[in-house]
Formats: C-alpha cells, sequence, structure tokens
C-alpha cells in the first residue's frame, strides 16, 4: 500500500484544565488505533501520521472522537485531512495579500476545518461570510477568516457554522497550518 501523511485537529482541547489531553497520551492513543509515524504538533491536538489510501478519513475522525471519550474521558471532535489537502488549503489562502508583511499576520488568519461542505440550503440560510463579507471567505471543506484586529475581536465564525451547518469545525492559525506542512516533509 501506497503511504502518505496526514493531521489530526482536534477540537476544543487545552493543555491544562478542562478537556486536557496530554500530546503524549494522544500518540499512544493514535498509535493504538493503528496508526503510524504519529507526531504531535504544539500542544492543543495536532497530530500528523502515516496512512495509507484505502483510509476513509471521516470514519477515522469518528473513531478517534469516540477513543478520546472513552480512553482518555476527553469530549472533543475532530477533523482528519491530507497532506495534499492542507496544503491545498493554505496555497488558497484568499487573504495572502492583505497579510504579507503585517505584524503578527500568521497568527491572525485562521483557516477553519470543516468535516463537510454545507449543502445550498445551509449555505443560503447560515453563509458565514455574512458576520464580516471583507474577511471570511469559502474553500473547499475550508473556511479562511483574516482577523487584523485579533481572533478575539473578530466575529465567531466556527461556532456560526457548527450550528448553522451541523459540521464538525476546528480551527487553526496560519503559523500553527504552516508547522504541520513541515511535519508532513520530515
Amino acid at each position: 500500500m501506497s503511504q502518505s501523511r496526514a493531521v489530526l485537529l482536534l477540537r476544543g482541547v487545552n493543555v491544562g484544565g478542562a478537556n486536557k489531553v496530554v500530546m503524549a497520551d494522544l500518540r499512544e492513543l493514535l498509535t493504538g488505533l493503528g496508526l503510524a509515524d504519529v507526531v504531535t504538533v504544539g500542544n492543543s491536538g495536532n497530530a500528523v501520521f502515516a496512512t495509507d489510501a484505502s483510509t476513509h478519513l471521516d470514519t477515522l475522525a469518528q473513531t478517534v472522537t469516540t477513543a478520546l471519550a472513552e480512553h482518555l474521558e476527553v469530549t472533543s471532535s475532530c477533523v482528519v485531512r491530507t497532506d495534499s489537502q492542507v496544503r491545498a488549503a493554505l496555497a488558497g489562502d484568499p487573504f495572502t495579500d492583505l497579510t504579507v508583511g503585517v505584524d503578527k499576520a500568521g497568527s491572525r488568519m485562521l483557516l477553519l476545518f470543516t468535516s463537510a461542505d454545507p449543502t445550498a440550503t445551509q449555505l443560503a440560510r447560515h453563509d458565514p461570510r455574512t458576520l464580516d463579507p471583507a474577511r471570511v471567505a469559502l474553500g473547499a471543506r475550508v473556511i479562511y477568516q483574516w482577523c487584523p484586529g485579533g481572533i478575539l475581536a473578530a466575529p465567531d465564525v466556527s461556532t456560526a457554522v457548527r450550528r448553522g451547518w451541523g459540521v464538525e469545525v476546528t480551527g487553526r492559525n496560519r503559523n500553527t497550518v504552516e508547522k504541520l506542512v513541515a511535519r508532513f516533509d520530515t
């Protein structure tokens, strides 16, 4: 089987306090689920691993969500993407021209990965671009959000999408996504 790399992105986990996930425990859990070459990136629920073409990523996300609850007593959902999907999301950032040369731009540019694209009806009823038309754009299973005043000052696109579309959403800033992509090559 041909091996490639993929990334697991947990939603709403902390390194301390409620919903705490120790990255060594996450690596052990993922390895126990049969994933190979598991490496965590940062302390907020990012893991890069080897996979083969037969792995169904949405099913894997459900398996990990269940295993987190059963083995680590953590309530969290996750999104899984292949290396090519993450690279495409990064390359598709429509706000690159706005962020180049801006201090802390990478930490203020969010890529919100979704478990599915919306139906036409869901998008018509709950279009996240209406929250900040100049700073929110849609991609393939990713929403781009430029937050020049900082993430806390920006509209909460993630919650709006989760509720309106009924999908899982987890965001990472551009700096973190670039670190994940760098791990694909090691």
